[in-house]
């Protein structure tokens, strides 16, 4: 019934009659609150039954203006609820009332009057598809009331209830915003699945507009927070990288050069895989890693881009400071430094070891255990282990012989390829011998042909 009512025509224009007694009751209200009140609910009954809407939107916002003004709140909250749930209301009367409310939510100074006026107009506009950017905005000044408050998971079940995504009449900057601002409470509230699910409803491509900069430096850095502990190095290595090609991050040199440390720092702390490889091989040709602040950042690339293997006592030596300490003017970011620092500079130094042995299997097809272990500079139980680990998520073929203490790298050839390749080979001798039979039928004829001619000259 309620939709059919907003599409009926307006029965009777009272613009004329409301125009006059607003002031009147403006006036009334300084002396006479109620009576004033009374006036414009009469008058309210009229204009809606009639479906007169710039009317109606008058006569409500001057009922909870007139209210607010008096101080009289808990009548304005009743009017309020009152108001929204008379048979027939139009919606767009509703919306104005809310939005006034809105107002005295900004305006309002004392907290408890605050929040009850934000409980009341949430209630009011809950279920209620036309004024639900107004609810959502609401529901986030009392999220954040609850989180300064020290009430965080009440906040967050605040936020999550809210589906922006499907909020059609909503601003998109202002839509992306309350889905980082949800983000940002589950993070705060270590609910990382839940922030993972909420992330895939910005696609990265609305951050292509140079507005939108801010907040796709705020996605990025929610992302690193989100990765960080999930420890998927290659993919923070990727917002690192997002941030790095900002032009706004870009403008200023220290921003950029420490994002720039950043990517390298992560592109070496990933785990090996094609993927890793290329974007390293990528990484490595940006022009800005021969600018000073970079060069030591550069020649730690370089070291896990060449088939060499790695001293972890020469690189600990040589990188330590530089990664942990760095100097005032051109300090390191907060990989190695931070809560996590240990954490990382062990995962580096698993990243040496499993490039060394990537290079072993480069140079070598069998090559004892013991001796690996002087070239790795660790036990040969870690050694074991680590080659174990290596095979089982396929970075590398390898089989240990228990008695002898060899390694092998050298892969067993499949008979089955053994066959193909047989054929394959089979075949291109077939066709050269074809071939060359060709060219020696070739030559016999060309000779016939030039002995033929030559009897006839004679003659």
């Amino acid at each position: 019934m309620d939709s059919e009512v907003q599409v009926r025509k307006m029965e009777v224009d009272y613009s004329g009659t409301v125009e006059k007694l607003i002031p009147e009751c403006i006036d009334q209200a300084k002396v006479d609150v109620n009576g004033a009140i009374e006036k414009l609910l009469a008058m309210e009954k009229q204009t809606r039954l009639a479906c007169d809407v710039f009317s109606t939107e008058k006569v409500l916002v001057t009922v909870v203006r007139i209210l607010y003004d008096a101080q009289q709140f808990d009548n304005l909250f009743e009017q309020i609820v009152a108001l929204s749930k008379k048979r027939s209301q139009l919606r767009q009367a509703v919306t104005k009332m809310i939005q006034e409310g809105c107002k005295f939510v900004d305006e309002l100074a004392d907290e408890t009057i605050k929040f009850k006026l934000i409980d009341t107009l949430r209630s009011v506009c809950e279920g209620k598809i036309y004024v639900e950017n107004e609810r959502a905005r609401l529901t986030k000044i009392l999220a954040d009331h609850k989180e300064a408050n020290g009430q965080l998971e009440e906040a967050v079940k605040l936020m999550i209830e809210l589906q922006v995504e499907t909020y059609n009449t909503m601003d998109r900057r202002e839509k992306v915003n309350f889905i980082l601002e949800q983000m940002r409470f589950c993070l705060d509230n270590n609910d990382y699945i839940r922030t993972q699910i909420i992330s895939k409803k910005i696609s990265t491509r609305y951050f292509e507009d140079e507005s939108t900069h801010d907040l796709k430096l705020r996605f990025y850095r929610l992302m690193i927070r989100l990765d960080n502990h999930e420890g998927s190095y290659l993919d923070i290595c990727k917002h690192f990288h997002a941030i790095y090609e900002t032009p706004v991050v870009k403008s200023n040199e220290s921003d950029k050069f420490m994002a720039l440390k950043s990517v390298v720092l992560f592109i070496c702390l990933a785990e090996y895989g094609n993927e890793q490889s290329d974007f390293m091989h990528r990484i490595s040709t940006d022009k800005n890693l021969k600018e000073e602040p970079m060069k030591m950042y550069l020649s730690l690339l370089k070291l896990f881009l060449t088939t060499e293997l790695i001293s972890w006592s020469a690189l600990e030596a040589n990188y330590t400071s530089e990664l942990r300490t760095g100097s005032k003017s051109n300090p390191p970011p907060d990989v190695f430094t931070g809560e996590d620092g240990e954490k990382a500079w062990k995962c580096l130094k698993e990243r040496v070891v499993e490039h060394n042995i990537r290079v072993m299997t480069k140079y070598y097809t069998r090559v004892k255990l013991e001796r690996m272990s002087v070239l790795l500079d660790l036990p040969s139980e870690e050694v074991e282990s680590c080659i174990s680990r290596l095979v089982f998520k396929e970075m590398i073929y390898a089989r240990i012989d228990g008695l002898t203490n060899i390694v092998s790298f050298k892969e067993p050839r499949d008979a089955a390829k053994v066959l193909d390749d047989w054929s394959v080979s089979i075949n291109g001798l077939m066709n050269l011998m074809s071939h060359t039979s060709h060219l020696i039928d070739k030559e016999f004829m060309i000779h016939k042909y030039a002995n033929a001619k030559g009897t006839t000259s004679a003659r």
